[in-house]
C-alpha cells in the first residue's frame, strides 16, 4: 500500500531528508519513477546553493513551506526539480537527480527520444523532468496536495544499501567538496560514477 509523504517528511535538514527519499517514487500524473540518486542544498551556510545569497523571485519558493516542488531552468536549456525542505522561511531543498522508471514508459520515450534503453530515461535531473513533463508550470506545487498529479509517495519498499559522493557539476568555491550526494549502491539508473 503506497502512501503520499506528508509534510512533516520534508520539514527536515535536506541533509537527513535527501537519503530518506532514496527509494520513494516520484509520480507525475501516469509517469512515476523510484528515486534512486538525490542532493541535498541547503541556504545560507551552502554556497552551491541557489537561496546562498537571500530570497529572490527565482528562489522564493525555497524559503517557503516544507514540501513544495522548486523547478529552476538549467544553463538555459533544461529543467530540474527539488523539493523544498527545512521549517518555513528556513531555505533547504533536495535535488532529484535520478529515477528509476517505474509506470508511462510509453510516455516517457516519447517525451526522451533519444532515450534507448529504460535506464536512459531518468539518469539525470533534466532527463527525469524531460521524461515526467515536469517544467516550470510545475514550479512552487505542493506535493503533498498531488497538485496537478504531483507527489511523492512512499509504497514501502526500502534501499539496503545506500552510498554518498560530492555533488557533481558545481564550480570551485561552491561546496564542491561537501559529500551531499545521496544514491543507491550499484543502481544502472544513477546519473554519473561517483567521485568521493
Amino acid at each position: 500500500m503506497s502512501r503520499r509523504l506528508r509534510r512533516g517528511f520534508f520539514g527536515r535538514d535536506p541533509l537527513e531528508v535527501a537519503p530518506d527519499l532514496l527509494g520513494k517514487v516520484l509520480v507525475a500524473g501516469p509517469r512515476s519513477g523510484r528515486i534512486v540518486e538525490v542532493e541535498a542544498y541547503r541556504g545560507s551556510d551552502d554556497p552551491g546553493s541557489h537561496g546562498y545569497r537571500g530570497i529572490t523571485p527565482r528562489t522564493e519558493v525555497m524559503f517557503g513551506p516544507p514540501g513544495h516542488l522548486y523547478v529552476y531552468f538549467s544553463y538555459g536549456m533544461h529543467w530540474c526539480a527539488n523539493v523544498v525542505c527545512e521549517s518555513d522561511g528556513v531555505c533547504g531543498a533536495v535535488l532529484i537527480r535520478a529515477l528509476e522508471p517505474l509506470t508511462g514508459l510509453d510516455a516517457m520515450y516519447a517525451a526522451r527520444s533519444k532515450a534507448k534503453r529504460d535506464r536512459d530515461l531518468c539518469s539525470g535531473p533534466a532527463k527525469l523532468c524531460q521524461a515526467l513533463g515536469v517544467d516550470g508550470d510545475h514550479d512552487g506545487l505542493d506535493l503533498t496536495l498531488a497538485q496537478l498529479g504531483v507527489e511523492v509517495r512512499d509504497d514501502g519498499h526500502r534501499v539496503l544499501a545506500h552510498a554518498s559522493s560530492v555533488r557533481i557539476g558545481l564550480s570551485p568555491g561552491k561546496g564542491e567538496d561537501l559529500p551531499w550526494r545521496f544514491y543507491v549502491a550499484n543502481d544502472p539508473n544513477v546519473s554519473a560514477s561517483p567521485r568521493n
